[in-house]
């Protein structure tokens, strides 16, 4: 798979000023202000950068932290983790392994069947319910 590359002007013209700022200057949303929080419909959770599904509703759960949450992403190559050690703390970075959106991050927290939870920023994610037809 080919990396995905713009220039900043094309990401701010693409993007909402709030979803720039949390994507691709590494961000973070107040909690609890995401409507993708309270989302419960069966479907896919996306880049809202480059559409790259990330996570399936299969996986969501209510962590209680304000963002929403998941125990493993849609496939092994799905994200990126890189180290982060801002803020004077060591936590791990989660990213769009297509285009290096910062989405968040992921903590040894979360619920089995992993043990993870992945704590996402709603405004880095678009969603795309599952079709009944």
């Amino acid at each position: 798979m080919n990396k995905i590359n713009k220039t900043d002007a094309e990401w701010k013209a693409q993007l909402s000023p709030e979803a720039y700022r949390v994507a691709r200057q590494h961000g973070t949303e107040r909690a609890f202000t995401s409507p993708l929080n309270d989302e419960k419909r069966d479907g896919m959770f996306t880049c809202v950068c480059c559409g790259k599904d990330l996570f399936g509703s299969d996986a969501k759960f209510d962590s209680g932290t304000g963002w929403p949450s998941f125990f493993q992403p849609v496939d092994a190559t799905a994200v990126g983790k890189t180290e982060d050690r801002s803020f004077f703390m060591r936590r791990t970075e989660v990213h769009c392994a297509d285009c290096n959106a910062h989405l968040g991050h992921v903590f040894p927290d979360g619920p089995r069947p992993t043990g993870l939870r992945y704590c996402i920023n709603g405004v880095a994610l678009d969603f795309k319910p599952e079709s009944k037809e």
